[in-house]
């Protein structure tokens, strides 16, 4: 929602407000306030290490001032330790920088470097700080779950090389980690080949620890005459040396950071040699592929920041931090993924540069290549990197998961349609929306609201004069199995007679300013505090605000969404809250701002596990912040975008980055949320938002109602034309959602994941595959557009959805994209469950019957899978869910059904199997059906279990010829198998 407000007082609020209604009717939407955000020359520690870096790259001679101790090298069960030597001062000083390389069973690499003497706590702290003297080392407390496991096979090489050390590693010790002693650098290979480099350009920069020197203050001589007003100041010549202007204290719009343990950042470049695509480190307006950011054409002048923001009408193509930081980049070429994922919490940014070399003719053999160099600049904290060698996609999205968790396995609702606009304004609004969606026959299945429907802004409260009967409300939502969802933000309103910050205030629960007084800012209700949720006690208090007694009016179809939670501070530098600001612990904000709004996300999940005693539902749980591990805690959306064109067509990469970033139950506000979108425009955004995981209509409170069925016809019809597609295709959803769940893959994933080997699609972000389902999208995202050109990467058939065209052939194909129809093909060799009954939300669909979409490959083969549970409790993590295999064999021209998971009965799943034991498949279409079987009427069906006078039977069956270049399709209608047991189709 809207994050931006000057306002020091209620009444300048509502003035500011009026300005934003009357604005939003007399002129466009105007873009971001730069000026409110720094630049990396703003940002004091960027701009001493991208000078660092440009002092280093500009001198030939430059040698990196670190070397790793050779005689302190230690290595135990899998783990290297070592102490790097940072020289000072020419050689007369040195400071010591503890070592640890970590090698992890699943062929990962850990490296930290920390600093002895905070590690030590030897260390001073200016302005009789409270602050932890150590650097920040609780960040992997909140981002990782496991894969932790150190490697038994790990080994140090008997013939060390001078001057480096060897370590083998991974799966038969196919990787390496060669420690170059000085100046320190790592090579991790794979196979004997380079993959990633760290140091390799010497940019490696940790400030240590050192006290301020403070300069005297020069006394006035006896005798001296005042300097006349006007007078000029002679000109002192500056000391040579570092500058020091931003150590020890920093301002940026009227606030100053106070920097109670001065510099102490931590910078280190990280090559990928070969390598000319990296993606990853959401969340920014950009490109998949990542731009270089040194500037020239089409490139950025500054590096892409990593700081939680509430960024009010963010821009397009920018390197601009957004609202969320997963610090995750993979890098791809032909036959080899790899990554690193930096985990450090504190601001970040990372300059990324390419550096091209030709081939050299005289050289036979020699290719030319592309190398790119990241520089990433943390401003607090370790240097803690681990290291991923792939050398597949798949690989490093089920290793990063394995580290931070795979996405949790959401409610079946939860990936339905969302209803929300800010705001709807009384409890009979919400009941009069929900009765016009049955009246137009439009399914969804959750509404929102928004903050007005609190009393006053106080969360856990109810507006009494305009919702009045939230119970009611409630009840007749769970008429349909629909659910509503409420925000609950993290500023909790400072005023009188209101019992949560009574208690937060109590129980000293609430962050601390720089002085350890609990500290007060200004968001939404005014004069507000924040929860700590750094603090377990926050966590445990916060849990009890939901319960049903507690948050009286809810049910439990109620679920929460987080927003705010960067956090947004109106009056705060940079719209968030003041570094020096103190958390549990007494880590200052600076060191965990980018994992905060997981700590308050991770919170909300919690408190909705178990409302009542015994009542225990999957969670749901939206959240606008966001880090690496949010993803095992809910879902996300890109904020506050605009209802334009440029922002619908940013949105297909931006969740795409966060689907291969570890975090794909991922959206974007459908129609934009700031502005009020043409009925084109809002038409063709639900036609893309149906390739959503995370699909929600939202709008600001100023713009006009644009539920589906407001822009009448042809619009409403079209419309729910696109939201019956994704109900209908719910099964494949749900399917891919396991898949993520099992094993971190992306739920839509774009052409490089899908076709490694393809490097002409490497950059290709507007067009997506739905999961495992071979399904591709190509929305529409340019204004009167009536076709869209698809990228195909292999020479399999790809089968128009609805008309079975067919597209072959590796390369660009035009199809066809009137506004009444939505561009989905399906690849050739793919099995598609679906659900065909339209229905009015996704509760109802639970026991209707399955369609079975069979699309063949070249070689006349096809499969697919299905993944069912009750969509709702943890009963499948007691194997209660049904799991299926479909397989077409073209040689034999049998369709089968299979377990996929030969996992032993349960009660639960004996429980769950007797509830599915009706729901059948209804109908099997064979698209690229072969000639042979024109006046094929009937097909020989087999069923595991059923009667004997049921296991062999005949099923009518119905060939239709395709015209033009559609394919030939062939119908089996109602073979009555159920879906939980085994059964085939004889073609033959």
């Amino acid at each position: 929602m809207i994050t931006r407000r000057d306002a020091a007082a209620p009444r300048w609020t509502a003035v500011v407000l009026g300005w934003a209604t009357l604005s939003c009717l007399l002129v466009p939407a105007v873009s971001v306030k730069h000026e409110n955000f720094k630049t990396c020359d703003q940002s004091g520690f960027c701009k001493r290490n991208r000078q660092f870096a440009d002092d280093a790259t500009a001198s030939s001679s430059w040698v990196s001032p670190y070397a790793l101790d050779a005689a302190s090298i230690t290595f135990k069960d899998g783990q290297l330790g070592a102490t790097v030597l940072k020289t000072l001062n020419e050689g007369e000083e040195k400071v010591k920088l503890p070592l640890t390389v970590t090698f992890l069973d699943s062929g990962v690499a850990r490296v930290t470097l920390d600093e002895e003497k905070r590690q030590k706590g030897d260390i001073q702290l200016r302005h009789d700080s409270q602050a932890r003297k150590e650097r920040y080392n609780e960040a992997g407390d909140w981002a990782l779950v496991g894969g932790l496991k150190v490697s038994e096979g790990a080994a140090l090489s008997e013939q060390a090389e001078q001057g480096y050390t060897k370590v083998f590693y991974g799966e038969g010790g196919k990787h390496q980690a060669v420690i170059r002693h000085q100046p320190f650098g790592i090579e991790f290979q794979r196979d004997g080949e380079t993959q990633v480099k760290f140091n390799e350009r010497g940019l490696l920069n940790l400030e240590h620890w050192r006290p301020k020197v403070e300069k005297p203050v020069e006394e006035k001589k006896e005798g001296e005459e005042e300097k006349k007003e006007g007078e000029e100041e002679k000109k002192e010549e500056q000391p040579q040396g570092e500058d020091e202007s931003t150590w020890w204290e920093e301002t940026f719009g009227g606030n100053t950071d106070s920097k109670p343990r001065g510099p102490e950042a931590v910078a280190l470049d990280i090559s990928f040699p070969g390598y000319e695509h990296v993606f990853g480190i959401p969340e920014h307006a950009t490109s998949l592929s990542l731009k270089t950011t040194r500037g020239g054409e089409g490139n950025y002048n500054d590096p892409y920041r990593l700081y939680n923001a509430d960024v009010f009408e963010y821009e397009m193509d920018s390197p601009m931090t957004l609202y969320g930081a997963i610090p995750f980049m993979q890098a791809h070429r032909k036959g080899s993924t790899v990554g690193v994922f930096w985990l450090n919490a504190a601001e970040t940014w990372i300059d990324v540069t390419k550096q091209k070399t030709s081939a050299n003719p005289l050289s036979l053999g020699v290719k030319g290549h592309t190398d790119t160099h990241t520089h990433w600049i943390s401003e607090s904290g370790l240097l803690d990197v681990f290291v991923f060698l792939g050398p597949t996609p798949q690989d490093l999205a089920r290793q990063y998961g394995e580290l931070t968790g795979y996405t949790a396995m959401p409610q079946s609702f939860a990936i339905a349609y969302h209803q929300c606009r800010w705001n709807y304004v009384t409890d009979e609004d919400v009941k009069d929306v929900d009765r016009k969606f049955d009246k137009h026959k439009i399914p969804y299945d959750v509404i929102w609201l928004d903050i007005e429907y609190t009393n006053e802004k106080k969360y856990f409260t109810w507006d009494p004069l305009t919702f009045v009967r939230p119970d009611t409300m409630h009840q007749h939502l769970d008429k349909r199995e629909r659910k509503l969802v409420a925000i609950i933000d993290p500023h909790i309103k400072n005023t009188d007679n209101y019992p949560v910050i009574d208690e937060l205030k109590k129980k000293d629960l609430a962050v601390k300013n720089k002085d350890g007084n609990q500290y007060e800012g200004w968001c939404w209700p005014g004069s507000s505090m924040w929860v700590d949720c750094f603090n377990p006690a926050a966590i445990t208090w916060w849990k009890g605000l939901f319960k049903y007694d507690s948050f009286k009016g809810t049910a439990p179809n109620t679920f929460i969404w987080n927003d705010m939670n960067e956090p947004s501070v109106f009056n705060g530098p940079e719209t968030t809250m003041p570094k020096d600001n103190l958390h549990f612990g007494n880590w200052e904000h600076r060191d965990v701002h980018n994992v905060n709004g997981l700590t308050f996300h991770n919170a909300t999940y919690q408190a909705l596990l178990e409302r009542k005693k015994g009542e225990i539902r999957r969670p749901f749980a939206l959240t606008r912040a966001f880090y690496s591990g949010s993803q095992r805690v809910g879902a996300m959306w890109t904020g506050d975008n605009l209802a334009e064109w440029s922002h619908l067509q940013a949105s297909i990469p931006m969740v795409l980055n966060q689907g291969i970033s570890g975090f794909p139950f991922a959206g974007a506000d459908v129609g934009g949320f700031f502005g009020n979108p043409s009925k084109e425009l809002l038409t063709r955004w639900y036609q893309a938002g149906i390739y959503y995981p995370f699909f929600r209509g939202h709008a600001h409170i100023d713009t006009r109602r644009r539920e589906p069925y407001i822009p009448g016809s042809p619009y409403t019809e079209l419309i729910t034309q696109a939201l019956r597609l994704r109900y209908s295709l719910l099964p494949a959803w749900y399917t891919a959602f396991h898949e993520a769940h099992t094993t971190g893959a992306p739920i839509i994933r774009p052409n490089f994941y899908v076709h490694p080997e393809d490097e002409a699609g490497f950059a290709i972000d507007d067009q997506l595959y739905i999961g495992s389902t071979g399904l591709l999208a190509k929305p529409v995202t340019s204004e009167g557009a009536d076709s869209v050109s698809v990228y195909i990467a292999d020479s399999q058939p790809y089968y128009d959805y609805f008309d079975y065209t067919v597209y072959k052939g590796a390369g660009p194909h035009t199809v066809p994209a009137p506004l009444e129809k939505i561009p989905l093909l399906m690849q050739g060799g793919h099995i598609i469950p679906r659900r065909d009954r339209p229905r009015r939300s996704s509760g109802l669909m639970r026991y209707d019957p399955f369609t079975l979409v069979v699309a063949l490959d070249n070689e006349g083969s096809a499969s697919g899978t299905l993944y069912l549970d009750d969509g709702e409790t943890f009963n499948y993590q007691q194997g209660a869910f049904i799991h299926r295999r479909f397989n077409f064999d073209g040689k034999r021209n049998i369709l089968t059904s299979s377990n996929l998971d030969n996992a032993s009965r349960t009660a639960k799943l004996d429980a769950y199997l007797k509830t599915m034991d009706k729901v059948r498949i209804e109908k099997v279409i064979i698209i690229g059906a072969p000639k042979a079987w024109k006046g094929k009427d009937s097909v020989i069906v087999m069923e595991e279990g059923a009667k004997e006078s049921a296991r062999r039977k005949s099923v009518a069956a119905e060939f239709h010829e395709g015209k033009g270049k559609a394919a030939n399709w062939l119908v089996v209608r109602d073979p009555k198998v159920g879906i939980s047991r085994g059964w085939k189709i004889d073609f033959a």
